[in-house]
């Protein structure tokens, strides 16, 4: 069996209650057959546009000997660095095919002067400039983010006297404004299924090409694939998909977030592709599931609440189980391909049962267009409420800043959770010189005593972004950001690097207080590597 999943305590209870009514209704056959219908009459129109992937393995197929004569290609001319700029559903899936595949990507998904600057570089191991292909993926074709990190990398090139078209390969939907420009520029181009969303395209031209360039056995992942289509299409109560499905959306209360635990398993960053999926997929309309992404010794696990269902993702789930006791646990293993095919079919049904359209994202865009906003009128910067130790304190509300202290800001906006609310960290920083800012989530998790996501920004606005605004409204949000002189112009555009992301921070802290009522506290590090321990030691 290429997918493997065992329940018990209370969630196999919840899906003993719920499977036979997925089961009686055809759902998994219906699904294969791509019944736009499924959702309702108001989600119809669009799902019919929007089930490519249930066909994703075979229409791909083609793609696998076009990729590896590329690599091939490119391979002989000396080109061995392989980096990727695209945001979402066109960098998660890819990322965690060469993590776990160990060959080396660097994914760019980040608007950080400084991160964009490490990926024109690179460095002694992975070779510079003069070593790299750039993998454009956008399926829209006017992505902010892609767009700027494509014109740097082409000036970038022109300095050196590399013809960028040598250099540089787009996906993109047919007919996209990127499309067009590529193929005008005689850049290679790759054309992805425009039935398939972002976020359901792993095992498409947005999750192979890059993955495959960079080394990645691509042909292998299709094999895993195929090898579960059969099992999630079949309707009974041992489709793997619609256990989960059943884990996930089902239960009364419902229990809407989801612990995501890596426990050894051989894959890597998975949580991060399930974490957007599940999220952008089902955050909308007032309901939803939020994943969290956790570590195995988190406090969410060690004290689990009772709004949290914990997915342990593992080697051998049926195997674990008899030595690891975890009850009340989704314990998962299988293939990548597998994992890929199975979550996408159960987040597709999950949608179903909670009533709401799994292929839109119609909050995403609120962001992009309050930080448009700001790019166009350059209102001058918001005054902080204090500073202190070099930490410049901003907030939604001055009833958050009373205390003076960072500590005090932090317990005021912990104060401000609901029943069954849930904090979200974003750090709009340079996460290759700061990755160790992640761990200020466990601190923050055990401080606020509720589940707490934590988000790269800007790359997470393609991916929770859509719940913080469509879910529930019980969001409190810190924003982690950092004052540096590192700056770099977006060549044919009126604002820089570092203009864009403090207006996407910015801009996204606005939607969140004026247009949902949340609390934000947006605190920036004057010094990050000094400042970010007076960060951590407030957290506690």
């Amino acid at each position: 069996m290429t997918f493997d999943i065992h329940l018990s305590g209370h969630v196999k209870a919840v899906v003993d209650a719920t499977l036979p009514t997925l089961v009686s209704e055809l759902v998994a056959s219906g699904l294969t057959a791509g019944d736009s219908s499924l959702w309702g009459p108001a989600a119809e129109a669009e799902a019919s546009e929007r089930l490519g992937w249930l066909q994703a393995v075979s229409v791909s197929r083609p793609l696998v000997g076009e990729i590896l004569a590329l690599r091939e290609g490119l391979i002989a001319r000396g080109v061995t660095r392989v980096v990727l700029a695209g945001m979402g559903g066109s960098s998660l899936a890819p990322e965690v095919i060469t993590r776990t595949a160990h060959v080396p990507l660097v994914v760019l998904d980040s608007t950080s002067p400084a991160q964009v600057l490490s990926a024109i570089d690179g460095d002694a191991e992975s070779g510079g400039l003069e070593h790299t292909v750039l993998v454009v993926s956008s399926k829209s074709g006017g992505t902010v983010e892609t767009d700027a990190a494509k014109r740097a990398f082409e000036a970038a090139f022109r300095d050196l006297g590399i013809d960028p078209s040598e250099r540089i390969v787009v996906v993109t939907d047919p007919g996209s404004p990127l499309d067009a420009a590529a193929r005008a520029d005689g850049y290679t181009v790759f054309h992805a299924d425009p039935t398939v969303g972002g976020r359901y395209s792993a095992l498409t031209a947005f999750g192979l090409v890059p993955a495959g360039l960079a080394g990645a056995d691509i042909a292998g992942l299709l094999d895993e694939a195929e090898a579960t289509l059969l099992e999630v299409a079949i309707d009974s109560p041992d489709n793997p998909a619609l256990v989960l499905a059943a884990a996930l959306a089902g239960g009364d209360p419902r229990r809407d977030k989801l612990g995501l635990v890596t426990d050894g398993t051989h894959i890597v960053g998975l949580p991060d592709w399930i974490e957007q999926l599940v999220a952008e997929s089902t955050g909308k309309d007032g309901t939803g599931i939020l994943p969290v992404v956790l570590l195995p010794v988190s406090p969410e696990v060690e004290a689990t609440p009772e709004d949290l269902q914990i997915v342990r993702l593992v080697d051998e789930a049926r195997r674990f189980h008899l030595f690891e006791h975890h009850p009340g646990e989704i314990l998962i293993s299988g293939s990548l391909g597998a994992q890929f095919v199975v979550w996408e079919y159960a987040t597709a049904i999950a949608g179903r049962m909670l009533g709401i359209n799994p292929f839109d994202q119609p909050d995403v865009e609120s962001a992009k267009t309050a930080a448009r906003a700001l790019l166009r009128d350059r209102p001058a910067p918001t005054a902080p409420a204090f500073t202190v130790d070099g930490v410049e304190v901003r907030v939604s509300d001055p009833a958050l800043a009373a205390s003076g202290t960072i500590a005090g800001v932090l317990d005021a906006l912990w104060a401000e959770i609901p029943q069954g609310g849930y904090v979200s960290v974003q750090a709009y920083v340079d996460r290759t010189s700061l990755p160790h800012l992640q761990g200020l989530r466990e601190l923050v998790a055990a401080d606020a005593a509720r589940p707490t996501t934590f988000g790269w920004g800007p790359r997470f606005l393609h991916s929770t972004g859509q719940y913080h605004k469509g879910g529930p409204a019980n969001g409190v949000f810190l924003q982690i950001l950092e004052a540096t002189d590192v700056d770099l112009e977006i060549p044919g555009l009126p604002f820089t690097f570092g203009e864009l992301i403090a207006a996407q921070a910015a801009g996204d802290a606005r939607v969140l207080a004026d247009g949902h009522g949340r609390p934000v506290v947006t605190l920036t590090l004057t010094d990050p590597q000094i400042e970010i321990l007076s960060l951590f030691e407030a957290a506690q």
